[in-house]
């Protein structure tokens, strides 16, 4: 099929917060057939390379970024791949959205992925950062996952060689620089009807917290232990502070919304203020969960 190149591609239009300026070029995959060309560039190359995925948690920064995206598309969807007892091992590509395969589960009767409704993204993403909500996280989900390295190829991961914890994921064998490629979870059979339910429950309910339609990359910060990053920034006067466009949420505190005509700069001045402020408040350092590029 070969790697599609497209140059100068403009990072606002690729993220959910619709900020940042361009990166030198993407690279699309969408065979595994192309990773060799893809490793062959990445050796030619003094890029940095970064995988995008759907852009969902991240804070692209103004200017020309010495950047090479990365983005998977990988057809078909998720297929049913074994059954166990009354468990399903299902199969989805990296680059599948994450709402795609929720709703797929849901209509297939299939339970387990209800907790992250709301979610936007790709698996991959979803992966890569441990993604969670309503007490589930993906890892908890996951019983093998297939990564791609330059110079190693594709290598199936069980779920015992992978490190999964609070908004991380890394392999426990050494991989270097990797892709996330495919992934398999373990899922319930259930009634499609009560996993539409529990779904839409919680769509709602996330709606009543979080500013669900707007231009956000979900939460700024990680929460530290025993307590909640939003219920700190809002303490500490965090919530709806604003800087031109950009601004912390008036419904939760923890995200960072884009109002229009947001900057990055902007938006990482906001972003010091509140660490300074929880931090002259509290004494408590806050840690990043959005990725600056």
């Amino acid at each position: 099929m070969g790697l599609e190149f497209i140059s100068n591609p403009s990072l606002s239009e690729r993220t959910s917060l619709r900020l940042g300026g361009t990166a030198e070029v993407e690279i699309v995959v969408r065979d595994k057939q192309d990773l060799d060309a893809l490793s062959d560039f990445l050796l030619k190359e003094t890029l940095r390379p970064f995988v995008i995925g759907e852009g969902s948690n991240l804070l692209a920064q103004d200017g020309q970024l010495d950047v090479a995206l990365i983005r998977t598309d990988t057809p078909p969807g998720p297929e049913r791949v074994e059954k166990k007892d009354e468990k399903l091992i299902v199969r989805c590509g990296a680059g599948q959205r994450l709402p795609g395969l929720l709703g797929w589960a849901q209509m297939a009767g299939l339970s387990g992925l209800e907790g992250l409704t709301g979610i936007p993204g790709s698996v991959g993403g979803c992966v890569a950062m441990n993604a969670g909500s309503y007490g589930t996280e993906i890892g908890d989900l996951v019983t093998r996952v297939r990564l791609w390295a330059p110079g190693q190829g594709l290598i199936w991961l069980d779920r015992d060689q992978c490190d999964f914890s609070y908004r991380h994921f890394s392999p426990t064998v050494g991989m270097g620089k990797y892709l996330i490629w495919d992934v398999e979870l373990v899922l319930s059979e259930a009634d499609p009807k009560k996993v539409r339910k529990t779904m839409q429950d919680n769509y709602e309910k996330k709606k009543k917290t979080q500013p669900v339609t707007a231009k956000t990359a979900g939460c700024v910060f990680k929460n530290p232990e025993g307590h909640s990053a939003g219920q700190l920034l809002d303490r500490a006067g965090m919530k709806g502070a604003r800087l031109g466009d950009m601004l912390f949420s008036d419904i939760h505190a923890n995200f960072l919304v884009n109002r229009g005509k947001g900057t990055s700069a902007n938006a990482i001045e906001l972003i010091e203020v509140a660490r300074t402020s929880v931090k002259e408040k509290f004494d408590i350092n806050l840690e990043l969960e959005v990725i600056i590029l």
